[in-house]
């Protein structure tokens, strides 16, 4: 008899033959193959390319095909069969559904799912990003929202979108002026995803939306980027609220953060966002006992670190590199932080400080113990640098999907 591994790989064959004419230009199939698994399992609509055919037509045909070779009876058992093996599988029954924008390794997702959500749609650039959101989402995401038909987008009731941080970021700012590169909307790449987020928000019509950014987002630029963010999704039919948060009372890491929720103003519902107060947590509460000597720094980037902060601290400008406080909360862990770790060098007695561990970046961001960290170190913390706290995004997000219309 099959086992479900087997199972699931006939289906995966099955689907493949219909997949080519909807794939977009930068994704790769698997992608929707995922997809279409995950759309039968909850009962969701297909991503397909309107022009060759109708998400509920291709659904029909898939499912026909199905029932044919006996992989698909009904849909709880078809649910188990996509999702049984998975540690971060979504409820059975969501009580709404989401598009998952600049989906990361998904910790946006894993916060909506948290809530009873179940995700319909994903999109990710990063290669890396991709692989870490398959191993423990079960779906390889879609590639260039560009590149992506809005139409085509399975409807849904929260759009996420996590869009990139760097045009408005303050050392991402520093940077481009650095070298005489634009930044903000007139980064002529990064910058301009967030139109891409509103022509799938004009087309698909979702009740919230969902944004989340750096802090400097608020400042940049004197307030002219956020208040043109604000005008524009007010002037597509939403209300619009936002909070910059601080995780320190939930993870031990001070990651501060702009939040924004949009509800289209049809619906009777006035979001306002949770408290996050509490005493800041401290980073001793997340280290792991013993860790591998490859981590240690090496004494010559120790030294480096020592000499550069001397000499910057006495000028009063430039970077600090300091072991980290063990009873307080780290400073942020960014996509830089395999580079050198002078966001958090832990302190070690008899040796040069460390790096932190793939295991111990998850806790920072409040990922479950469940979740597979990549093994190779560099996009490990590339991945965690640029993704969310958990913890912050669930509290949020039960507060939007316990009452959304």
């Amino acid at each position: 008899m099959k086992n479900r591994k087997d199972i699931l790989a006939s289906a995966e064959l099955l689907i493949a033959p219909f997949v080519l004419p909807h794939v977009p230009e930068g994704t790769e199939p698997k992608a929707l193959v995922d997809q279409w698994l995950h759309a039968i399992a909850t009962g969701s609509q297909f991503f397909c390319d309107p022009t060759v055919t109708s998400p509920a037509a291709m659904k029909k045909k898939i499912l026909a095909v199905f029932k044919k070779q006996k992989i698909y009876t009904n849909q709880d058992d078809f649910f188990d069969l996509v999702f049984g093996a998975l540690k971060l599988r979504p409820e059975k029954n969501a009580r709404f559904r989401f598009i998952d924008l600049f989906a990361g390794i998904g910790g946006v997702r894993l916060g909506f799912q948290n809530a009873g959500g179940a995700c319909v749609f994903s999109s990710e650039y990063d290669k890396g990003a991709q692989k870490t959101y398959k191993e423990n989402h079960g779906e390889f995401p879609f590639g260039d929202i560009t590149k992506i038909d809005e139409s085509a987008i399975p409807s849904h009731d929260i759009l996420l979108a996590g869009f990139p941080c760097q045009p408005f970021s303050h050392a991402g700012v520093s940077a481009r002026n650095a070298v005489g590169k634009s930044h903000g909307f007139l980064c002529d790449t990064q910058g301009t995803l967030f139109f891409d987020v509103m022509r799938v928000i004009d087309v698909k019509r979702p009740k919230i939306v969902f944004l989340e950014n750096v802090r400097n987002l608020e400042r940049h630029d004197e307030g002219r980027t956020f208040r043109t963010i604000k005008e524009t999704i007010e002037n597509s039919g939403y209300s619009f609220s936002y909070k910059v948060i601080d995780s320190s009372s939930l993870v031990p890491q001070r990651r501060v953060r702009c939040y924004m929720v949009a509800v289209r103003k049809d619906l009777n519902f006035t979001f306002k966002f949770p408290e996050f107060d509490g005493e800041p947590l401290a980073l001793k509460s997340i280290l792991e006992s013993s860790v591998d000597e490859s981590y240690t720094i090496s004494d010559r980037l120790w030294q480096g670190h020592i000499n550069r902060t001397k000499r910057n601290v006495e000028r009063g400008t430039g970077f600090t590199a300091h072991t980290a406080d063990l009873d307080k909360p780290s400073n942020t862990i960014v996509a830089r932080y395999g580079k050198d770790g002078k966001e958090c060098l832990v302190p070690q007695v008899g040796k040069n400080p460390r790096f932190l561990t793939q295991r111990e970046c998850a806790r920072l961001l409040g990922f479950p113990e469940s979740f597979i960290v990549p093994e190779k170190r560099s996009p490990a913390y590339k991945q965690f640098g640029n993704s969310v706290v958990v913890p912050v995004i669930t509290r949020i997000a039960k507060k939007i999907g316990g009452n959304i219309p």
